[in-house]
């Protein structure tokens, strides 16, 4: 009988994370699957760790990261690469992942093609167009192009159902990254970072900070980084860890602004492994990221969000989440409350975490099974 055949495509850290665990779920099902990846690169160096870290070796390489590429470049260049792979290779269905440009663009060049689109990690929404930009008008044409809508949670199925998306074509898995987040942190680990290495976990109160979406950029990371620094000042038994983005203007703030602090440590971007090591860690998390509002809940962390909308309502319902913008006071109060409130804190700490079991891919891989047989 002929196989499935599935081209899995990404090309940034995160959807690696996120899609590493449906890959290696696909490669479970090669009696009846001819599972593919093709990675365009749109990250380079830190793709390739997390690569490494799930032994996944991509079929396809587009190696288009260049510095100073534009949204447009990438665009442009996954189109062009896509349509090659695919108008070669002829799969039954393209999996893509969540918002990047690498998501959109590799949907596209599949329906030009004709080609299914599942869209893993399918109906998260802010409706706010330029917030998170471009991420969430990529996850709506995203939304229009795919054929399967793989939702994390019953709220992303009702944000489809609300945009005409058939029922039938929904499928509620949890979110992936769940899968990812315990297959790294059940593995033993030490951090290879000295910086890390001296930090005392068991005395110090350490608060992980990630920071770098491009519509914090200037003004608003600013004031975080402020923020961070008075927080700071206020808790001298509290260690920050900032894992600095590559792009210059984050680090180049970050360094003017938190550079002098004793008890702020900026280091070089983490893998995922120690990233994750470090989360399960931590005492607590502020973030302008999606995902991690997504994988600290999973791990008891409390997280506090640096952006004035969250595409994941669901983890702020529940209790594990906190929006508190980038208004520099707003971020001190909040914190402050976890940090003076065992209460405060155990009420976040201890919430269920809404995103899933672990075995979202498994219920992707059943559904293309049952779909393409």
């Amino acid at each position: 009988m002929k196989k499935i055949k599935v081209v899995s495509i990404f090309g940034t850290r995160p959807e690696a994370i996120k899609m590493a665990p449906l890959v290696k779920e696909l490669e479970k099902h090669s009696d009846v699957i001819e599972s593919k990846v093709l990675i365009t690169a749109q990250h380079r160096e830190m793709l390739d760790q997390v690569l490494d870290i799930f032994e996944i070796k991509p079929d396809y390489d587009l190696n288009l990261m260049k510095h100073g590429q534009t949204i447009t470049d990438i665009t442009s260049g996954v189109l062009k690469g896509v349509e090659e792979v695919l108008g070669e290779y002829r799969p039954d269905i393209v999996l893509v992942h969540g918002d990047t440009t690498t998501t959109f663009s590799a949907a596209l060049a599949a329906f030009y093609q004709k080609v299914a689109v599942g869209h893993v990690e399918a109906g998260l929404r802010t409706g706010n167009i330029y917030s998170p930009y471009p991420e969430e008008m990529n996850r709506m044409l995203t939304g229009r192009l795919a054929s399967w809508h793989y939702a994390p949670t019953e709220l992303n199925r009702k944000n489809l159902l609300a945009e005409n998306v058939s029922d039938d074509n929904i499928i509620v898995t949890g979110n992936t990254v769940i899968d990812a987040l315990y297959y790294v942190t059940e593995k033993e680990y030490e951090f290879e970072s000295e910086e890390l290495r001296k930090i005392d976990f068991e005395n110090e109160r350490v608060i992980l900070l990630t920071c770098h979406r491009r519509e914090n950029w200037g003004e608003p990371m600013e004031n975080i980084f402020t923020a961070v620094r008075i927080i700071a000042e206020k808790y001298p038994d509290s260690k920050i860890i900032f894992p600095m983005h590559k792009n210059p203007l984050v680090r180049d703030t970050a360094r003017r602004i938190m550079g002098e602090s004793p008890n702020i440590v900026l280091t070089e971007p983490l893998e995922y492994q120690p990233f994750a090591k470090l989360m399960s860690r931590s005492y607590l998390i502020l973030t302008d990221s999606g995902g991690i509002q997504e994988e600290a809940p999973g791990l008891g962390k409390p997280v506090i969000v640096l952006r004035t909308e969250t595409e994941r309502p669901e983890a702020v319902e529940a209790g594990t989440v906190k929006v508190a913008g980038t208004d520099t006071d707003t971020i001190v109060e909040m914190v402050s409350a976890l940090m003076d409130s065992k209460k405060e804190y155990e009420a976040m700490s201890k919430a269920n975490n809404p995103y899933g079991d672990g075995r979202a891919s498994q219920r992707i891989v059943e559904n293309i099974i049952k779909t393409f047989r």
